[in-house]
Parts: C-alpha cells; sequence; structure tokens
C-alpha cells in the first residue's frame, strides 16, 4: 500500500502546476522594496559622485553588503538605511521618501537636496526598542 501511495505521490509532483486563472497574466509584477531601496540609494551615491566605498566607510557598513543592497539582493535592517542615508547625507525619513515617490509614480523621485552628514556618534545606551517619527511617518525598529 505503501508503495502505490509514493508512486501516486512521485506522479503528482512530475505533473505541471496550472498557472493561476483569477490573475490576469498582463497584471505587472509589484517591484520588490529592496529592489527600490537599492536603486535610490545607488542613484543618491552616483549623483554625488561618491565611491561605494566612501560610503561604505561613512555609514561604517561593509563595501560587499552595501553593494548588495544596492543591487537589491539584501533587505537591509533600518538601522543599516539609516546609516546609508546619513552617509548620503539625507535622513532616513528623505531615504523612503524617494523609495515612496519610485513606487507610487514608477520613475525616480526628484532627489531630495543632500544635508551635510552629522559627525558620526555612537549612541550612550541604546533602548531595545526605537521608535522614529517624520512627517507622519512612523517606524519602530
Amino acid at each position: 500500500m505503501s508503495s502505490q501511495v509514493s508512486e501516486e505521490a512521485r506522479e503528482a509532483a512530475r505533473r505541471p502546476v496550472p498557472a493561476p486563472t483569477d490573475v490576469p497574466q498582463s497584471t505587472p509584477r509589484e517591484p520588490l522594496w529592496r529592489d527600490l531601496v537599492g536603486a535610490v540609494l545607488r542613484r543618491e551615491r552616483r549623483a554625488q559622485r561618491r565611491t561605494l566605498r566612501e560610503v561604505a566607510d561613512a555609514a561604517r557598513i561593509s563595501l560587499p553588503y552595501l553593494s548588495e543592497v544596492e543591487r537589491g539582493r539584501k533587505e537591509a535592517s533600518s538601522e543599516v538605511l539609516a546609516a546609508a542615508a546619513h552617509a548620503l547625507g539625507l535622513g532616513l525619513g528623505d531615504l523612503l521618501s524617494l523609495v515612496h515617490g519610485e513606487l507610487v509614480h514608477g520613475e525616480p523621485a526628484h532627489a531630495v537636496p543632500a544635508r551635510r552628514p552629522a559627525p558620526h556618534r555612537r549612541p550612550a545606551a541604546a533602548p531595545h526598542r526605537t521608535q522614529l517619527s517624520h512627517r507622519g511617518l512612523c517606524l519602530a525598529a
């Protein structure tokens, strides 16, 4: 009996799975958040004519990891995104606004004028849960 069940399971696994019929084939695929964030970071870095190494060093992020984030290969934490944004002279809210513009309009949003990055200081004691609020946008990390 078990060999019959195994044979049926193997046969079912070999059959192709039909495409869902309730989703129109012409529906465009939603962009991935990591792709949008990476594209914005890369565009802002290039607009400032800075190298990947310069931004990675300023953000205290490894160069290979920042490269992966820019290419949309890694889902960066909010801390990494904030560090990369600050290294580019942007606030986290600025970065999110640019990504939001691309998501909504499907095209690059106008660059936010870069601010001078603040000197990097390590907080004395970070709370377990940090909340950031920017123009009505609230993020929790």
